[in-house]
């Protein structure tokens, strides 16, 4: 879908729809980088694997590390 259309059929929301999926972009890159970093800092390598493998597990592993939760 081309950048007009997508103007057109949202008109004023379109800016808002992209910076909410860039946000959103970098947040899941940064919650995976914090469980790749965390996994090695203690050892867990098979979780490590984990989310590598199946990225949702290390998203909600990063963002858990951020909160407390792990």
């Amino acid at each position: 879908m081309s950048v007009e259309i997508l103007k057109r059929k949202l008109g004023g929301a379109a800016k808002g729809v992209v910076a909410t999926v860039v946000i959103l972009g970098f947040l899941g890159v940064a919650a995976w980088i914090t469980h790749v970093i965390d996994c090695l800092k203690d050892g867990e390598w098979g979780f490590l694997i984990a989310g590598a493998l199946m990225f949702p597990i290390a998203i909600i592993h990063g963002i858990g590390v951020w909160f407390g939760f792990w």
